[in-house]
């Protein structure tokens, strides 16, 4: 299947609110794609040479009063044509989820959906047979491949969670659906860089892309360099909490930076920091 027709097939099946898929409420491909500006791809916005910026004031924002939620790329009913995807980086939510409330059980297929609590706890259950809590040092994915049914709800009625929720365009199409939580000891990523989503095989939760993707609690003064795992693979850097200074471009909390095309990338904490990097492949196959 070529990029134009994966993409296609792919954003119509994103979910919309209450679980649905854009073919569940009768919106047609051709208003839907328009809509989400596959037309205009590949990325531009705030471009130079390598390089890409998104400041975390012009991510994409909703809240529907039980889910406050920021979008970096394009999703659901915010459209930016511009903001579509980081090479097999598709989506970069960042939601808060308030007590007892959650995502209803909703579908994907061939795609690779990974989630990060930041605080609070998320409750999972899916087709595949698992049920289970996702925590702050948690990291889980889940390969939907020839699809699968899930639902994501705050596991407390009295406080919120707040999680990333990531997807990446996969390296295989229609392989078996599956699972993978595993807990990451915070001590093993001061002032280093902690290995959390990889291929099978290494330290990460497995992944089916050639991705890479690593957490850093950095105290302020802090440098170090990042070396893509791959060739032809870019590097995108999302802050967490704190300020850092990225191949020279000073960054917020909340801000992205992605940077392709180079050997290393020079990562310096201005303060005390939390920051994700995720390393993958620039082109979709």
């Amino acid at each position: 299947m070529n990029r134009k027709s994966f993409l296609k097939k792919t954003l119509l099946g994103l979910p919309i609110l209450g679980g649905l898929t854009v073919a569940a409420q009768n919106i047609t491909l051709p208003k839907y794609v328009k809509q989400v500006g596959f037309e205009h791809l590949p990325e531009k916005e705030n471009t130079m040479n390598n390089t890409v910026l998104h400041r975390a004031n012009t991510r994409g924002h909703a809240n529907y009063g039980w889910l406050d939620t920021n979008h970096t790329f394009s999703f659901a009913r915010y459209h930016n044509p511009e903001r579509m995807h980081f090479g097999v980086l598709r989506v970069l939510n960042d939601d808060i989820v308030s007590g007892g409330k959650g995502f209803g059980t909703h579908p994907h297929d061939n795609m690779e959906i990974i989630s990060i609590p930041l605080y609070g706890d998320l409750e999972h259950q899916d087709s595949m047979g698992n049920r289970t809590v996702i925590r702050q040092n948690d990291v889980q994915i889940m390969s939907a491949g020839t699809g699968v049914q899930h639902s994501e709800y705050n596991h407390h009625t009295d406080k919120a969670v707040n999680f990333l929720q990531i997807w990446v365009f996969p390296k295989k199409q229609n392989i078996k659906p599956n699972y993978d939580q595993k807990h990451y000891a915070p001590e093993n990523r001061h002032n280093k860089l902690q290995l959390v989503v990889s291929p099978a095989g290494e330290d990460g939760v497995d992944i089916n892309q050639d991705a890479w993707f690593s957490l850093g609690n950095l105290d302020r003064g802090f440098a170090t360099t990042y070396t893509p795992r791959l060739k032809g693979n870019g590097v995108y850097v999302f802050v967490i909490e704190g300020e850092v200074t990225v191949a020279g471009q000073k960054l917020g909390k909340r801000d992205g930076f992605g940077i392709w095309d180079t050997a290393q990338v020079a990562i310096a904490a201005e303060s005390d920091a939390q920051v994700l990097i995720m390393d993958v492949p620039m082109a979709l196959e």
